[in-house]
């Protein structure tokens, strides 16, 4: 399993599992049963100070190599399906500079479409369109695979 994009961490976040301990993130089913471990409450330690107390059987994981594999691949899929939104967000002008911009526009009475936030925005709209397509059928859709679909 390949971490470099969906972490370990917001696997196991998005199957709700909190409280755990592992030393790296797993590669094998193997692996993760011989190092994985979950907070099953709290105590005190020799100097009365509060300690977690972790568990190392699986049968307080709360999750399985399986559920965990299978949520690894959904968010996988999502974030692939995201390119598109990824790409156009980073396109953008900071924030700032699109207030800057705002600024100018009103003090030049440029709240239209020749305003320098408006055809700015516009350019980024122009140059990072979706025209369309390719659905994979994974979608639950009723177009077939392979059926190219325009968006508007």
């Amino acid at each position: 399993m390949d971490y470099t994009i969906i972490k370990f961490h917001e696997v196991l976040y998005g199957l709700g599992i909190r409280g755990w301990s592992i030393p790296t993130a797993p590669l094998t089913e193997d692996f993760f049963l011989a190092n994985f471990s979950r907070r099953t409450g709290m105590s005190t330690n020799d100097m009365g100070e509060p300690c977690e107390v972790m568990s190392d059987s699986p049968s307080d994981y709360g999750v399985t190599w399986s559920q965990i594999t299978t949520k690894h691949a959904e968010l996988l899929a999502l974030y692939n399906n995201n390119a598109y939104q990824r790409t156009r967000a980073s396109a953008y002008p900071n924030i700032g500079d699109q207030l800057d911009s705002l600024y100018h526009d009103i003090l030049n009475n440029k709240l239209d479409k020749t305003g320098t936030w408006f055809t700015g925005i516009t350019d980024v709209k122009n140059t990072t369109t979706l025209d369309e397509i390719l659905l994979d059928g994974t979608d639950d859709s009723s177009t077939n695979a392979g059926d190219k679909v325009l968006l508007g």
